[in-house]
């Protein structure tokens, strides 16, 4: 059986594709050496940096920004204070460097701005957090691209979603980011229901009322899914341990280790971010990913050199 490689219109014809469609071409080769029956055909793929655009900052971070500074604004005790310090003033830096800091091992920052989120968000049901995130994200603006965050999705990746779904895969998203934000939209960006849609989560319990209660967030977390968290969170949410993975920083390193096994050759996707005029370029909280790419023979994508189109109607003729 042989592939209907036009459904990857966006990817230009490199290493980086070929490897791609001969994975998926043994994979669906019924008896065949590299044969994965349907059941076990699971894809995961990070969310920021890998599905959709993460700089300046990830797009959640811009909605947790806005709901800080809402709430330093009523409460003038925590303007002084860190992470609604940050949020009110617009540092970016500040927040940046979190991140970076992150994935180079040092979460000191990055567990004020948690215990921010925390506190923000608590008592708040799911629904009311569902109803502001979705409106956040269907009228915020990239404030470098010029587009709405919803259109900063990368075309290749979703066709890749679609690709890989013709032939039977299973695919999830793993992300770092809180899983209920990305819910409201990720059916509508990348097909993918919010039941398959897997990342960071804050505690939850039951407020029982007349009309049948709703389910209110708590201020602590369930789980970050990030680093070796992914492939715990993985299989706790499917039960298998995934064919396909596909990340683009140190974080994602172990989902994308534990993607396959020997008896069972896995894909293994690093996005580099290395397209200036397109997108952005960097490689900061990616260093160690890199490497390992490098020295387990994973698959590269170059955003410059594999994919002909970035984002929707935005198309590079060379």
């Amino acid at each position: 059986m042989t592939t209907d490689h036009a459904l990857l219109a966006s990817w230009r014809d490199t290493p980086a594709r070929q490897v791609i469609v001969d994975y998926v071409d043994r994979a669906v080769q019924e008896g065949g050496a590299q044969y994965v029956p349907p059941s076990e055909r699971i894809a995961v793929f990070d969310n920021d940096g890998t599905l959709w655009c993460e700089k300046p900052m990830p797009v959640e971070l811009g909605f947790i920004l806005q709901q800080l500074a809402e709430t330093a604004e009523q409460d003038s005790s925590l303007r002084a204070q860190q992470p609604w310090q940050a949020a009110r003033d617009k540092d970016y830096a500040w927040l940046g460097d979190m991140i970076t800091k992150h994935y180079h091992g040092d979460d000191s920052d990055l567990k004020v701005l948690l215990d921010g989120i925390l506190q923000t968000f608590a008592d708040m049901s799911v629904d009311t957090y569902a109803e502001i995130a979705e409106r956040f994200l269907r009228t915020a603006r990239h404030p470098m691209l010029g587009r709405l965050l919803r259109e900063c999705t990368y075309v290749p990746m979703v066709e890749l979603l679609r690709y890989l779904e013709a032939y039977g895969f299973t695919t999830y998203i793993a992300s770092g980011g809180d899983r209920d934000f990305m819910r409201p939209i990720t059916e509508e960006v990348y097909g993918i229901p919010a039941e398959r849609v897997i990342g960071s989560s804050a505690g939850l319990r039951y407020r029982g009322d007349d009309t049948g209660g709703s389910i209110v967030y708590e201020a602590k977390m369930d789980g970050f899914d990030d680093g070796p968290m992914k492939p715990v969170r993985i299989w706790s949410r499917t039960g298998r341990r995934p064919v396909v993975a596909g990340g683009n920083s140190n974080g994602d390193v172990p989902m994308l280790r534990y993607a396959g096994r020997p008896s069972r050759p896995g894909l293994r996707l690093l996005i580099l971010h290395d397209d200036e005029e397109r997108e952005f370029s960097y490689t900061a909280g990616a260093e160690a990913s890199l490497e390992q790419a490098r020295t387990q023979d994973w698959t590269v994508v170059s955003i410059k050199n594999d994919w002909a189109t970035v984002f929707a109607d935005k198309v590079r003729d060379d």
